[in-house]
């Protein structure tokens, strides 16, 4: 597979500005040679106000930062994972959406996040993403680049059968676009991103936000590509915007599954 690119963002609270914000770092990822870029959770705008992000969601096929990289795929004859883009359902929902888009700008797969952010952190941070979007329902591969794709979406990285069902049904590479909060970024991200590519024998690529963004909230940053071993083979060393690029050998994902093939060898049980 050629090389990909994983870029990190500190995404505004619009679309046209994180228009903006993003193309520079798609641009020095397929400069770099990387033919499949994957961008964050949330590319195309972070709004905590639940009241000014209803107002400004528009449809996928009317977002201007989402038509704006659609475009950039074409132009520079990249795939195009935005990781996800924050979007109006038709019936008027929001929904937080993965969207695979191909070298001629054609959004051939896309995926609803399937596990809402409701939590109550230690820290005293409270979350609850389902008051606002709507949770997919189905889980999703799609080809691309030479390599079949299971996209997931953040908090979806703490529910390890939706990745087994993945691999299990062919994919090689996991995308896992993520704004994770600080506290359990630093707790619980590289170990959670590790423990999936194990488990299942595949490559994690998990482009991240980083930084304290305009409205108010620090996401961990951090980037990373993770081998079918469990090695990190490319990474952001803090939470600044960036672009990283990894060479991924597919070869290594069949000679992970068959060292150890525990996707092969779960058992049903009963109980407890």
């Amino acid at each position: 597979m050629p090389k990909v690119g994983l870029v990190q963002l500190r995404t505004p609270a619009s679309q046209d500005a994180a228009l903006r914000h993003a193309g520079p770092l798609i641009r020095q990822a397929a400069a770099a040679g990387a033919k499949l870029i994957v961008t964050p959770e949330g590319t195309n705008l972070l709004e905590r106000d639940r009241a000014r992000l209803m107002s400004v969601l528009a449809l996928v096929e009317d977002d201007p930062a989402v038509v704006g990289l659609r475009a950039l795929a074409a132009e520079l004859s990249v795939w195009l994972l935005i990781g996800s883009a924050l979007v109006r359902r038709e019936d008027g929902k929001a929904a937080n959406r993965s969207l695979l888009v191909n070298p001629q700008g054609k959004i051939v797969a896309s995926y609803d996040k399937l596990h809402m952010f409701d939590v109550d952190l230690p820290t005293g941070e409270k979350h609850r993403e389902s008051a606002t979007y709507e949770a997919g329902e189905r889980a999703v591969i799609a080809s691309a680049a030479g390599a079949v794709l299971g996209m997931t979406v953040c908090y979806d990285l703490r529910f390890p059968t939706l990745y087994r069902a993945l691999a299990g049904a062919g994919a090689e590479v996991l995308t896992v676009p993520s704004a994770f909060t600080r506290p359990t970024g630093q707790a619980h991200w590289e170990i959670l991103l590790r423990a999936r590519a194990i488990e299942t024998g595949s490559f994690v690529l998990a482009p991240a936000q980083g930084g304290v963004h305009e409205d108010g909230r620090a996401t961990w940053g951090h980037s990373m590509a993770v081998s079918p071993w469990g090695e990190v083979i490319a990474r952001a060393e803090g939470d600044e915007p960036c672009a990283i690029v990894a060479e991924l050998d597919l070869s290594l994902v069949g000679k992970a599954r068959h060292a150890i093939p525990a996707l092969g060898a779960a058992r049903a049980f009963v109980g407890p």
